[in-house]
């Protein structure tokens, strides 16, 4: 029986997007956890909405579910030098609901990207979105995936000896986060 209950927040919707990759390889090195990936595909925040019908019950549940996990992993692909807008969506959505599911949670963002510095800017720009919510990040290693769409095996395992090294240091770190 696995230990601990881990959620992943992918920033890309693609089917076979290597951010979404890169979170099951971070769990697969998590090791000992119930891991599973988060839906973001919700509406686009609006406040008439909100004030009309209230918060989406699927924004709900993702909120519940990350007061639920022990910790979170984020990965984001970098568009035009940010995260996506599907993450940063849902960050808005959840930021409206009345749970405070990030305060003090483990989260352990990364990025994929195609570029030769692997989403480092969107990742940036991420972790400062993370900053009212006052969860526990990681700070390192930073995980930066590069030409991420060369990174992967046919089995979607990270292939690169560097990458594989600081991923497990990252989730190292994680799980001692947790422990904490």
């Amino acid at each position: 029986m696995a230990k601990y209950t881990v959620l992943g927040l992918s920033g890309s919707l693609r089917k076979a997007s290597t951010n979404t990759k890169l979170l099951h390889e971070a769990a697969r090195l998590f090791e000992d956890c119930v891991f599973s990936v988060a839906d973001l595909n919700l509406p686009l925040y609006d406040g008439d909405v909100e004030s009309a019908e209230g918060v989406p019950q699927a924004v709900q549940t993702l909120a519940d579910d990350i007061a639920a996990a022990d910790a979170v992993l984020i990965s984001t692909p970098e568009y035009n030098k940010g995260p996506s807008g599907v993450l940063k969506n849902a960050l808005d959505w959840i930021s409206r609901t009345t749970t405070r599911p990030w305060s003090g949670k483990p989260v352990a963002v990364m990025s994929a990207a195609a570029g030769r510095a692997g989403g480092e800017r969107a990742q940036m720009v991420l972790r400062g979105f993370m900053v009212p919510f006052r969860p526990r990040i990681l700070q390192g290693p930073e995980i930066h995936l590069a030409d991420s769409g060369n990174q992967f095996d046919e089995n979607g395992r990270l292939t690169g000896e560097i990458y594989l090294r600081e991923l497990t240091a990252l989730m190292q770190a994680l799980r001692a986060e947790v422990d904490r």
